[in-house]
């Protein structure tokens, strides 16, 4: 399931053809009946009412993968001011200590870009396990000062790095938060069952076979971009970690 929401792309080959095929089945069934009057008015109103429930979900879809978006793109910029406020506050620090952590920053905030712009599994592991090492040894930086000269100024820098510390770990939930499974399937079944009644409400269908592709385009590429916007690294869109290649940059020029 994961593999297939992480795959845009895949999203709108599978939703086609999966309602592509409900429509003409829906299609297939109606060959050779004649509806009465009262028939069609209730068959109208059952597929307006199936259609417009499916309109909504897929708003409702698209309004969280939206905000998941945002979500992420907010982390980013914060995790970028935390690592900047920090760096600056660790001039509190006595000399040797405030070198070491700014050594360990500007590698740290270079995982974090690469976390950001890699997409194998191979690498983010190699690059979680080296950001988790980073974390442990900048705590430890800060922790040493802290407990020697605990005074109110030195506070400051071990609180930015609880800020550092925190900040990474709002953008990683970010990114776990998708549009759920159950929300997914929803979505395919409204879809399904539009398509079909789609299908059978239209005359003629052997005639009118390019109406068949209708709905079925429209919906599918609904669920590609849902599936883009809401992948982090799957599809097109992603978020790009602007803020901490700006200062990334701004550090390795210092």
């Amino acid at each position: 399931m994961n593999y297939v929401l992480n795959s845009p792309l895949l999203v709108l080959t599978l939703s086609f053809v999966t309602l592509w095929l409900s429509e003409s089945i829906g299609a297939s069934f109606r060959r050779g009946r004649h509806s009465q009057e009262g028939e069609r008015d209730g068959f109208s109103l059952i597929a307006a009412a199936t259609l417009t429930l499916l309109g909504l979900i897929i708003g409702f879809a698209f309004s969280m993968a939206i905000s998941g978006y945002d979500q992420r793109q907010s982390y980013e910029e914060a995790e970028a001011n935390a690592i900047a406020t920090e760096y600056d506050r660790s001039g509190l620090l006595p000399a040797g200590d405030a070198a070491r952590v700014r050594v360990l920053l500007t590698n740290y905030l270079d995982q974090r870009v690469l976390f950001y712009e890699a997409h194998d599994d191979s690498q983010l592991r190699q690059i979680d396990a080296t950001t988790t090492q980073l974390k442990t040894d900048l705590w430890s930086a800060v922790q040493a000062p802290a407990l020697a000269q605990p005074t109110p100024v030195v506070a400051l820098a071990v609180s930015g790095m609880n800020d550092v510390l925190n900040s990474k770990g709002h953008a990683q939930a970010a990114w776990w938060n998708r549009v759920p499974g159950p929300a997914w399937g929803l979505m395919v079944a409204i879809a399904v069952c539009s398509n079909l009644l789609i299908g059978y409400g239209l005359r003629n269908a052997e005639r009118k076979a390019a109406l068949l592709l209708v709905l079925p385009i429209v919906v599918s590429i609904s669920f590609f971009l849902i599936s883009d916007i809401d992948s982090p690294r799957g599809g097109v869109i992603h978020v790009p970690p602007q803020n901490l290649i700006g200062l990334s940059r701004s550090l390795h020029g210092r």
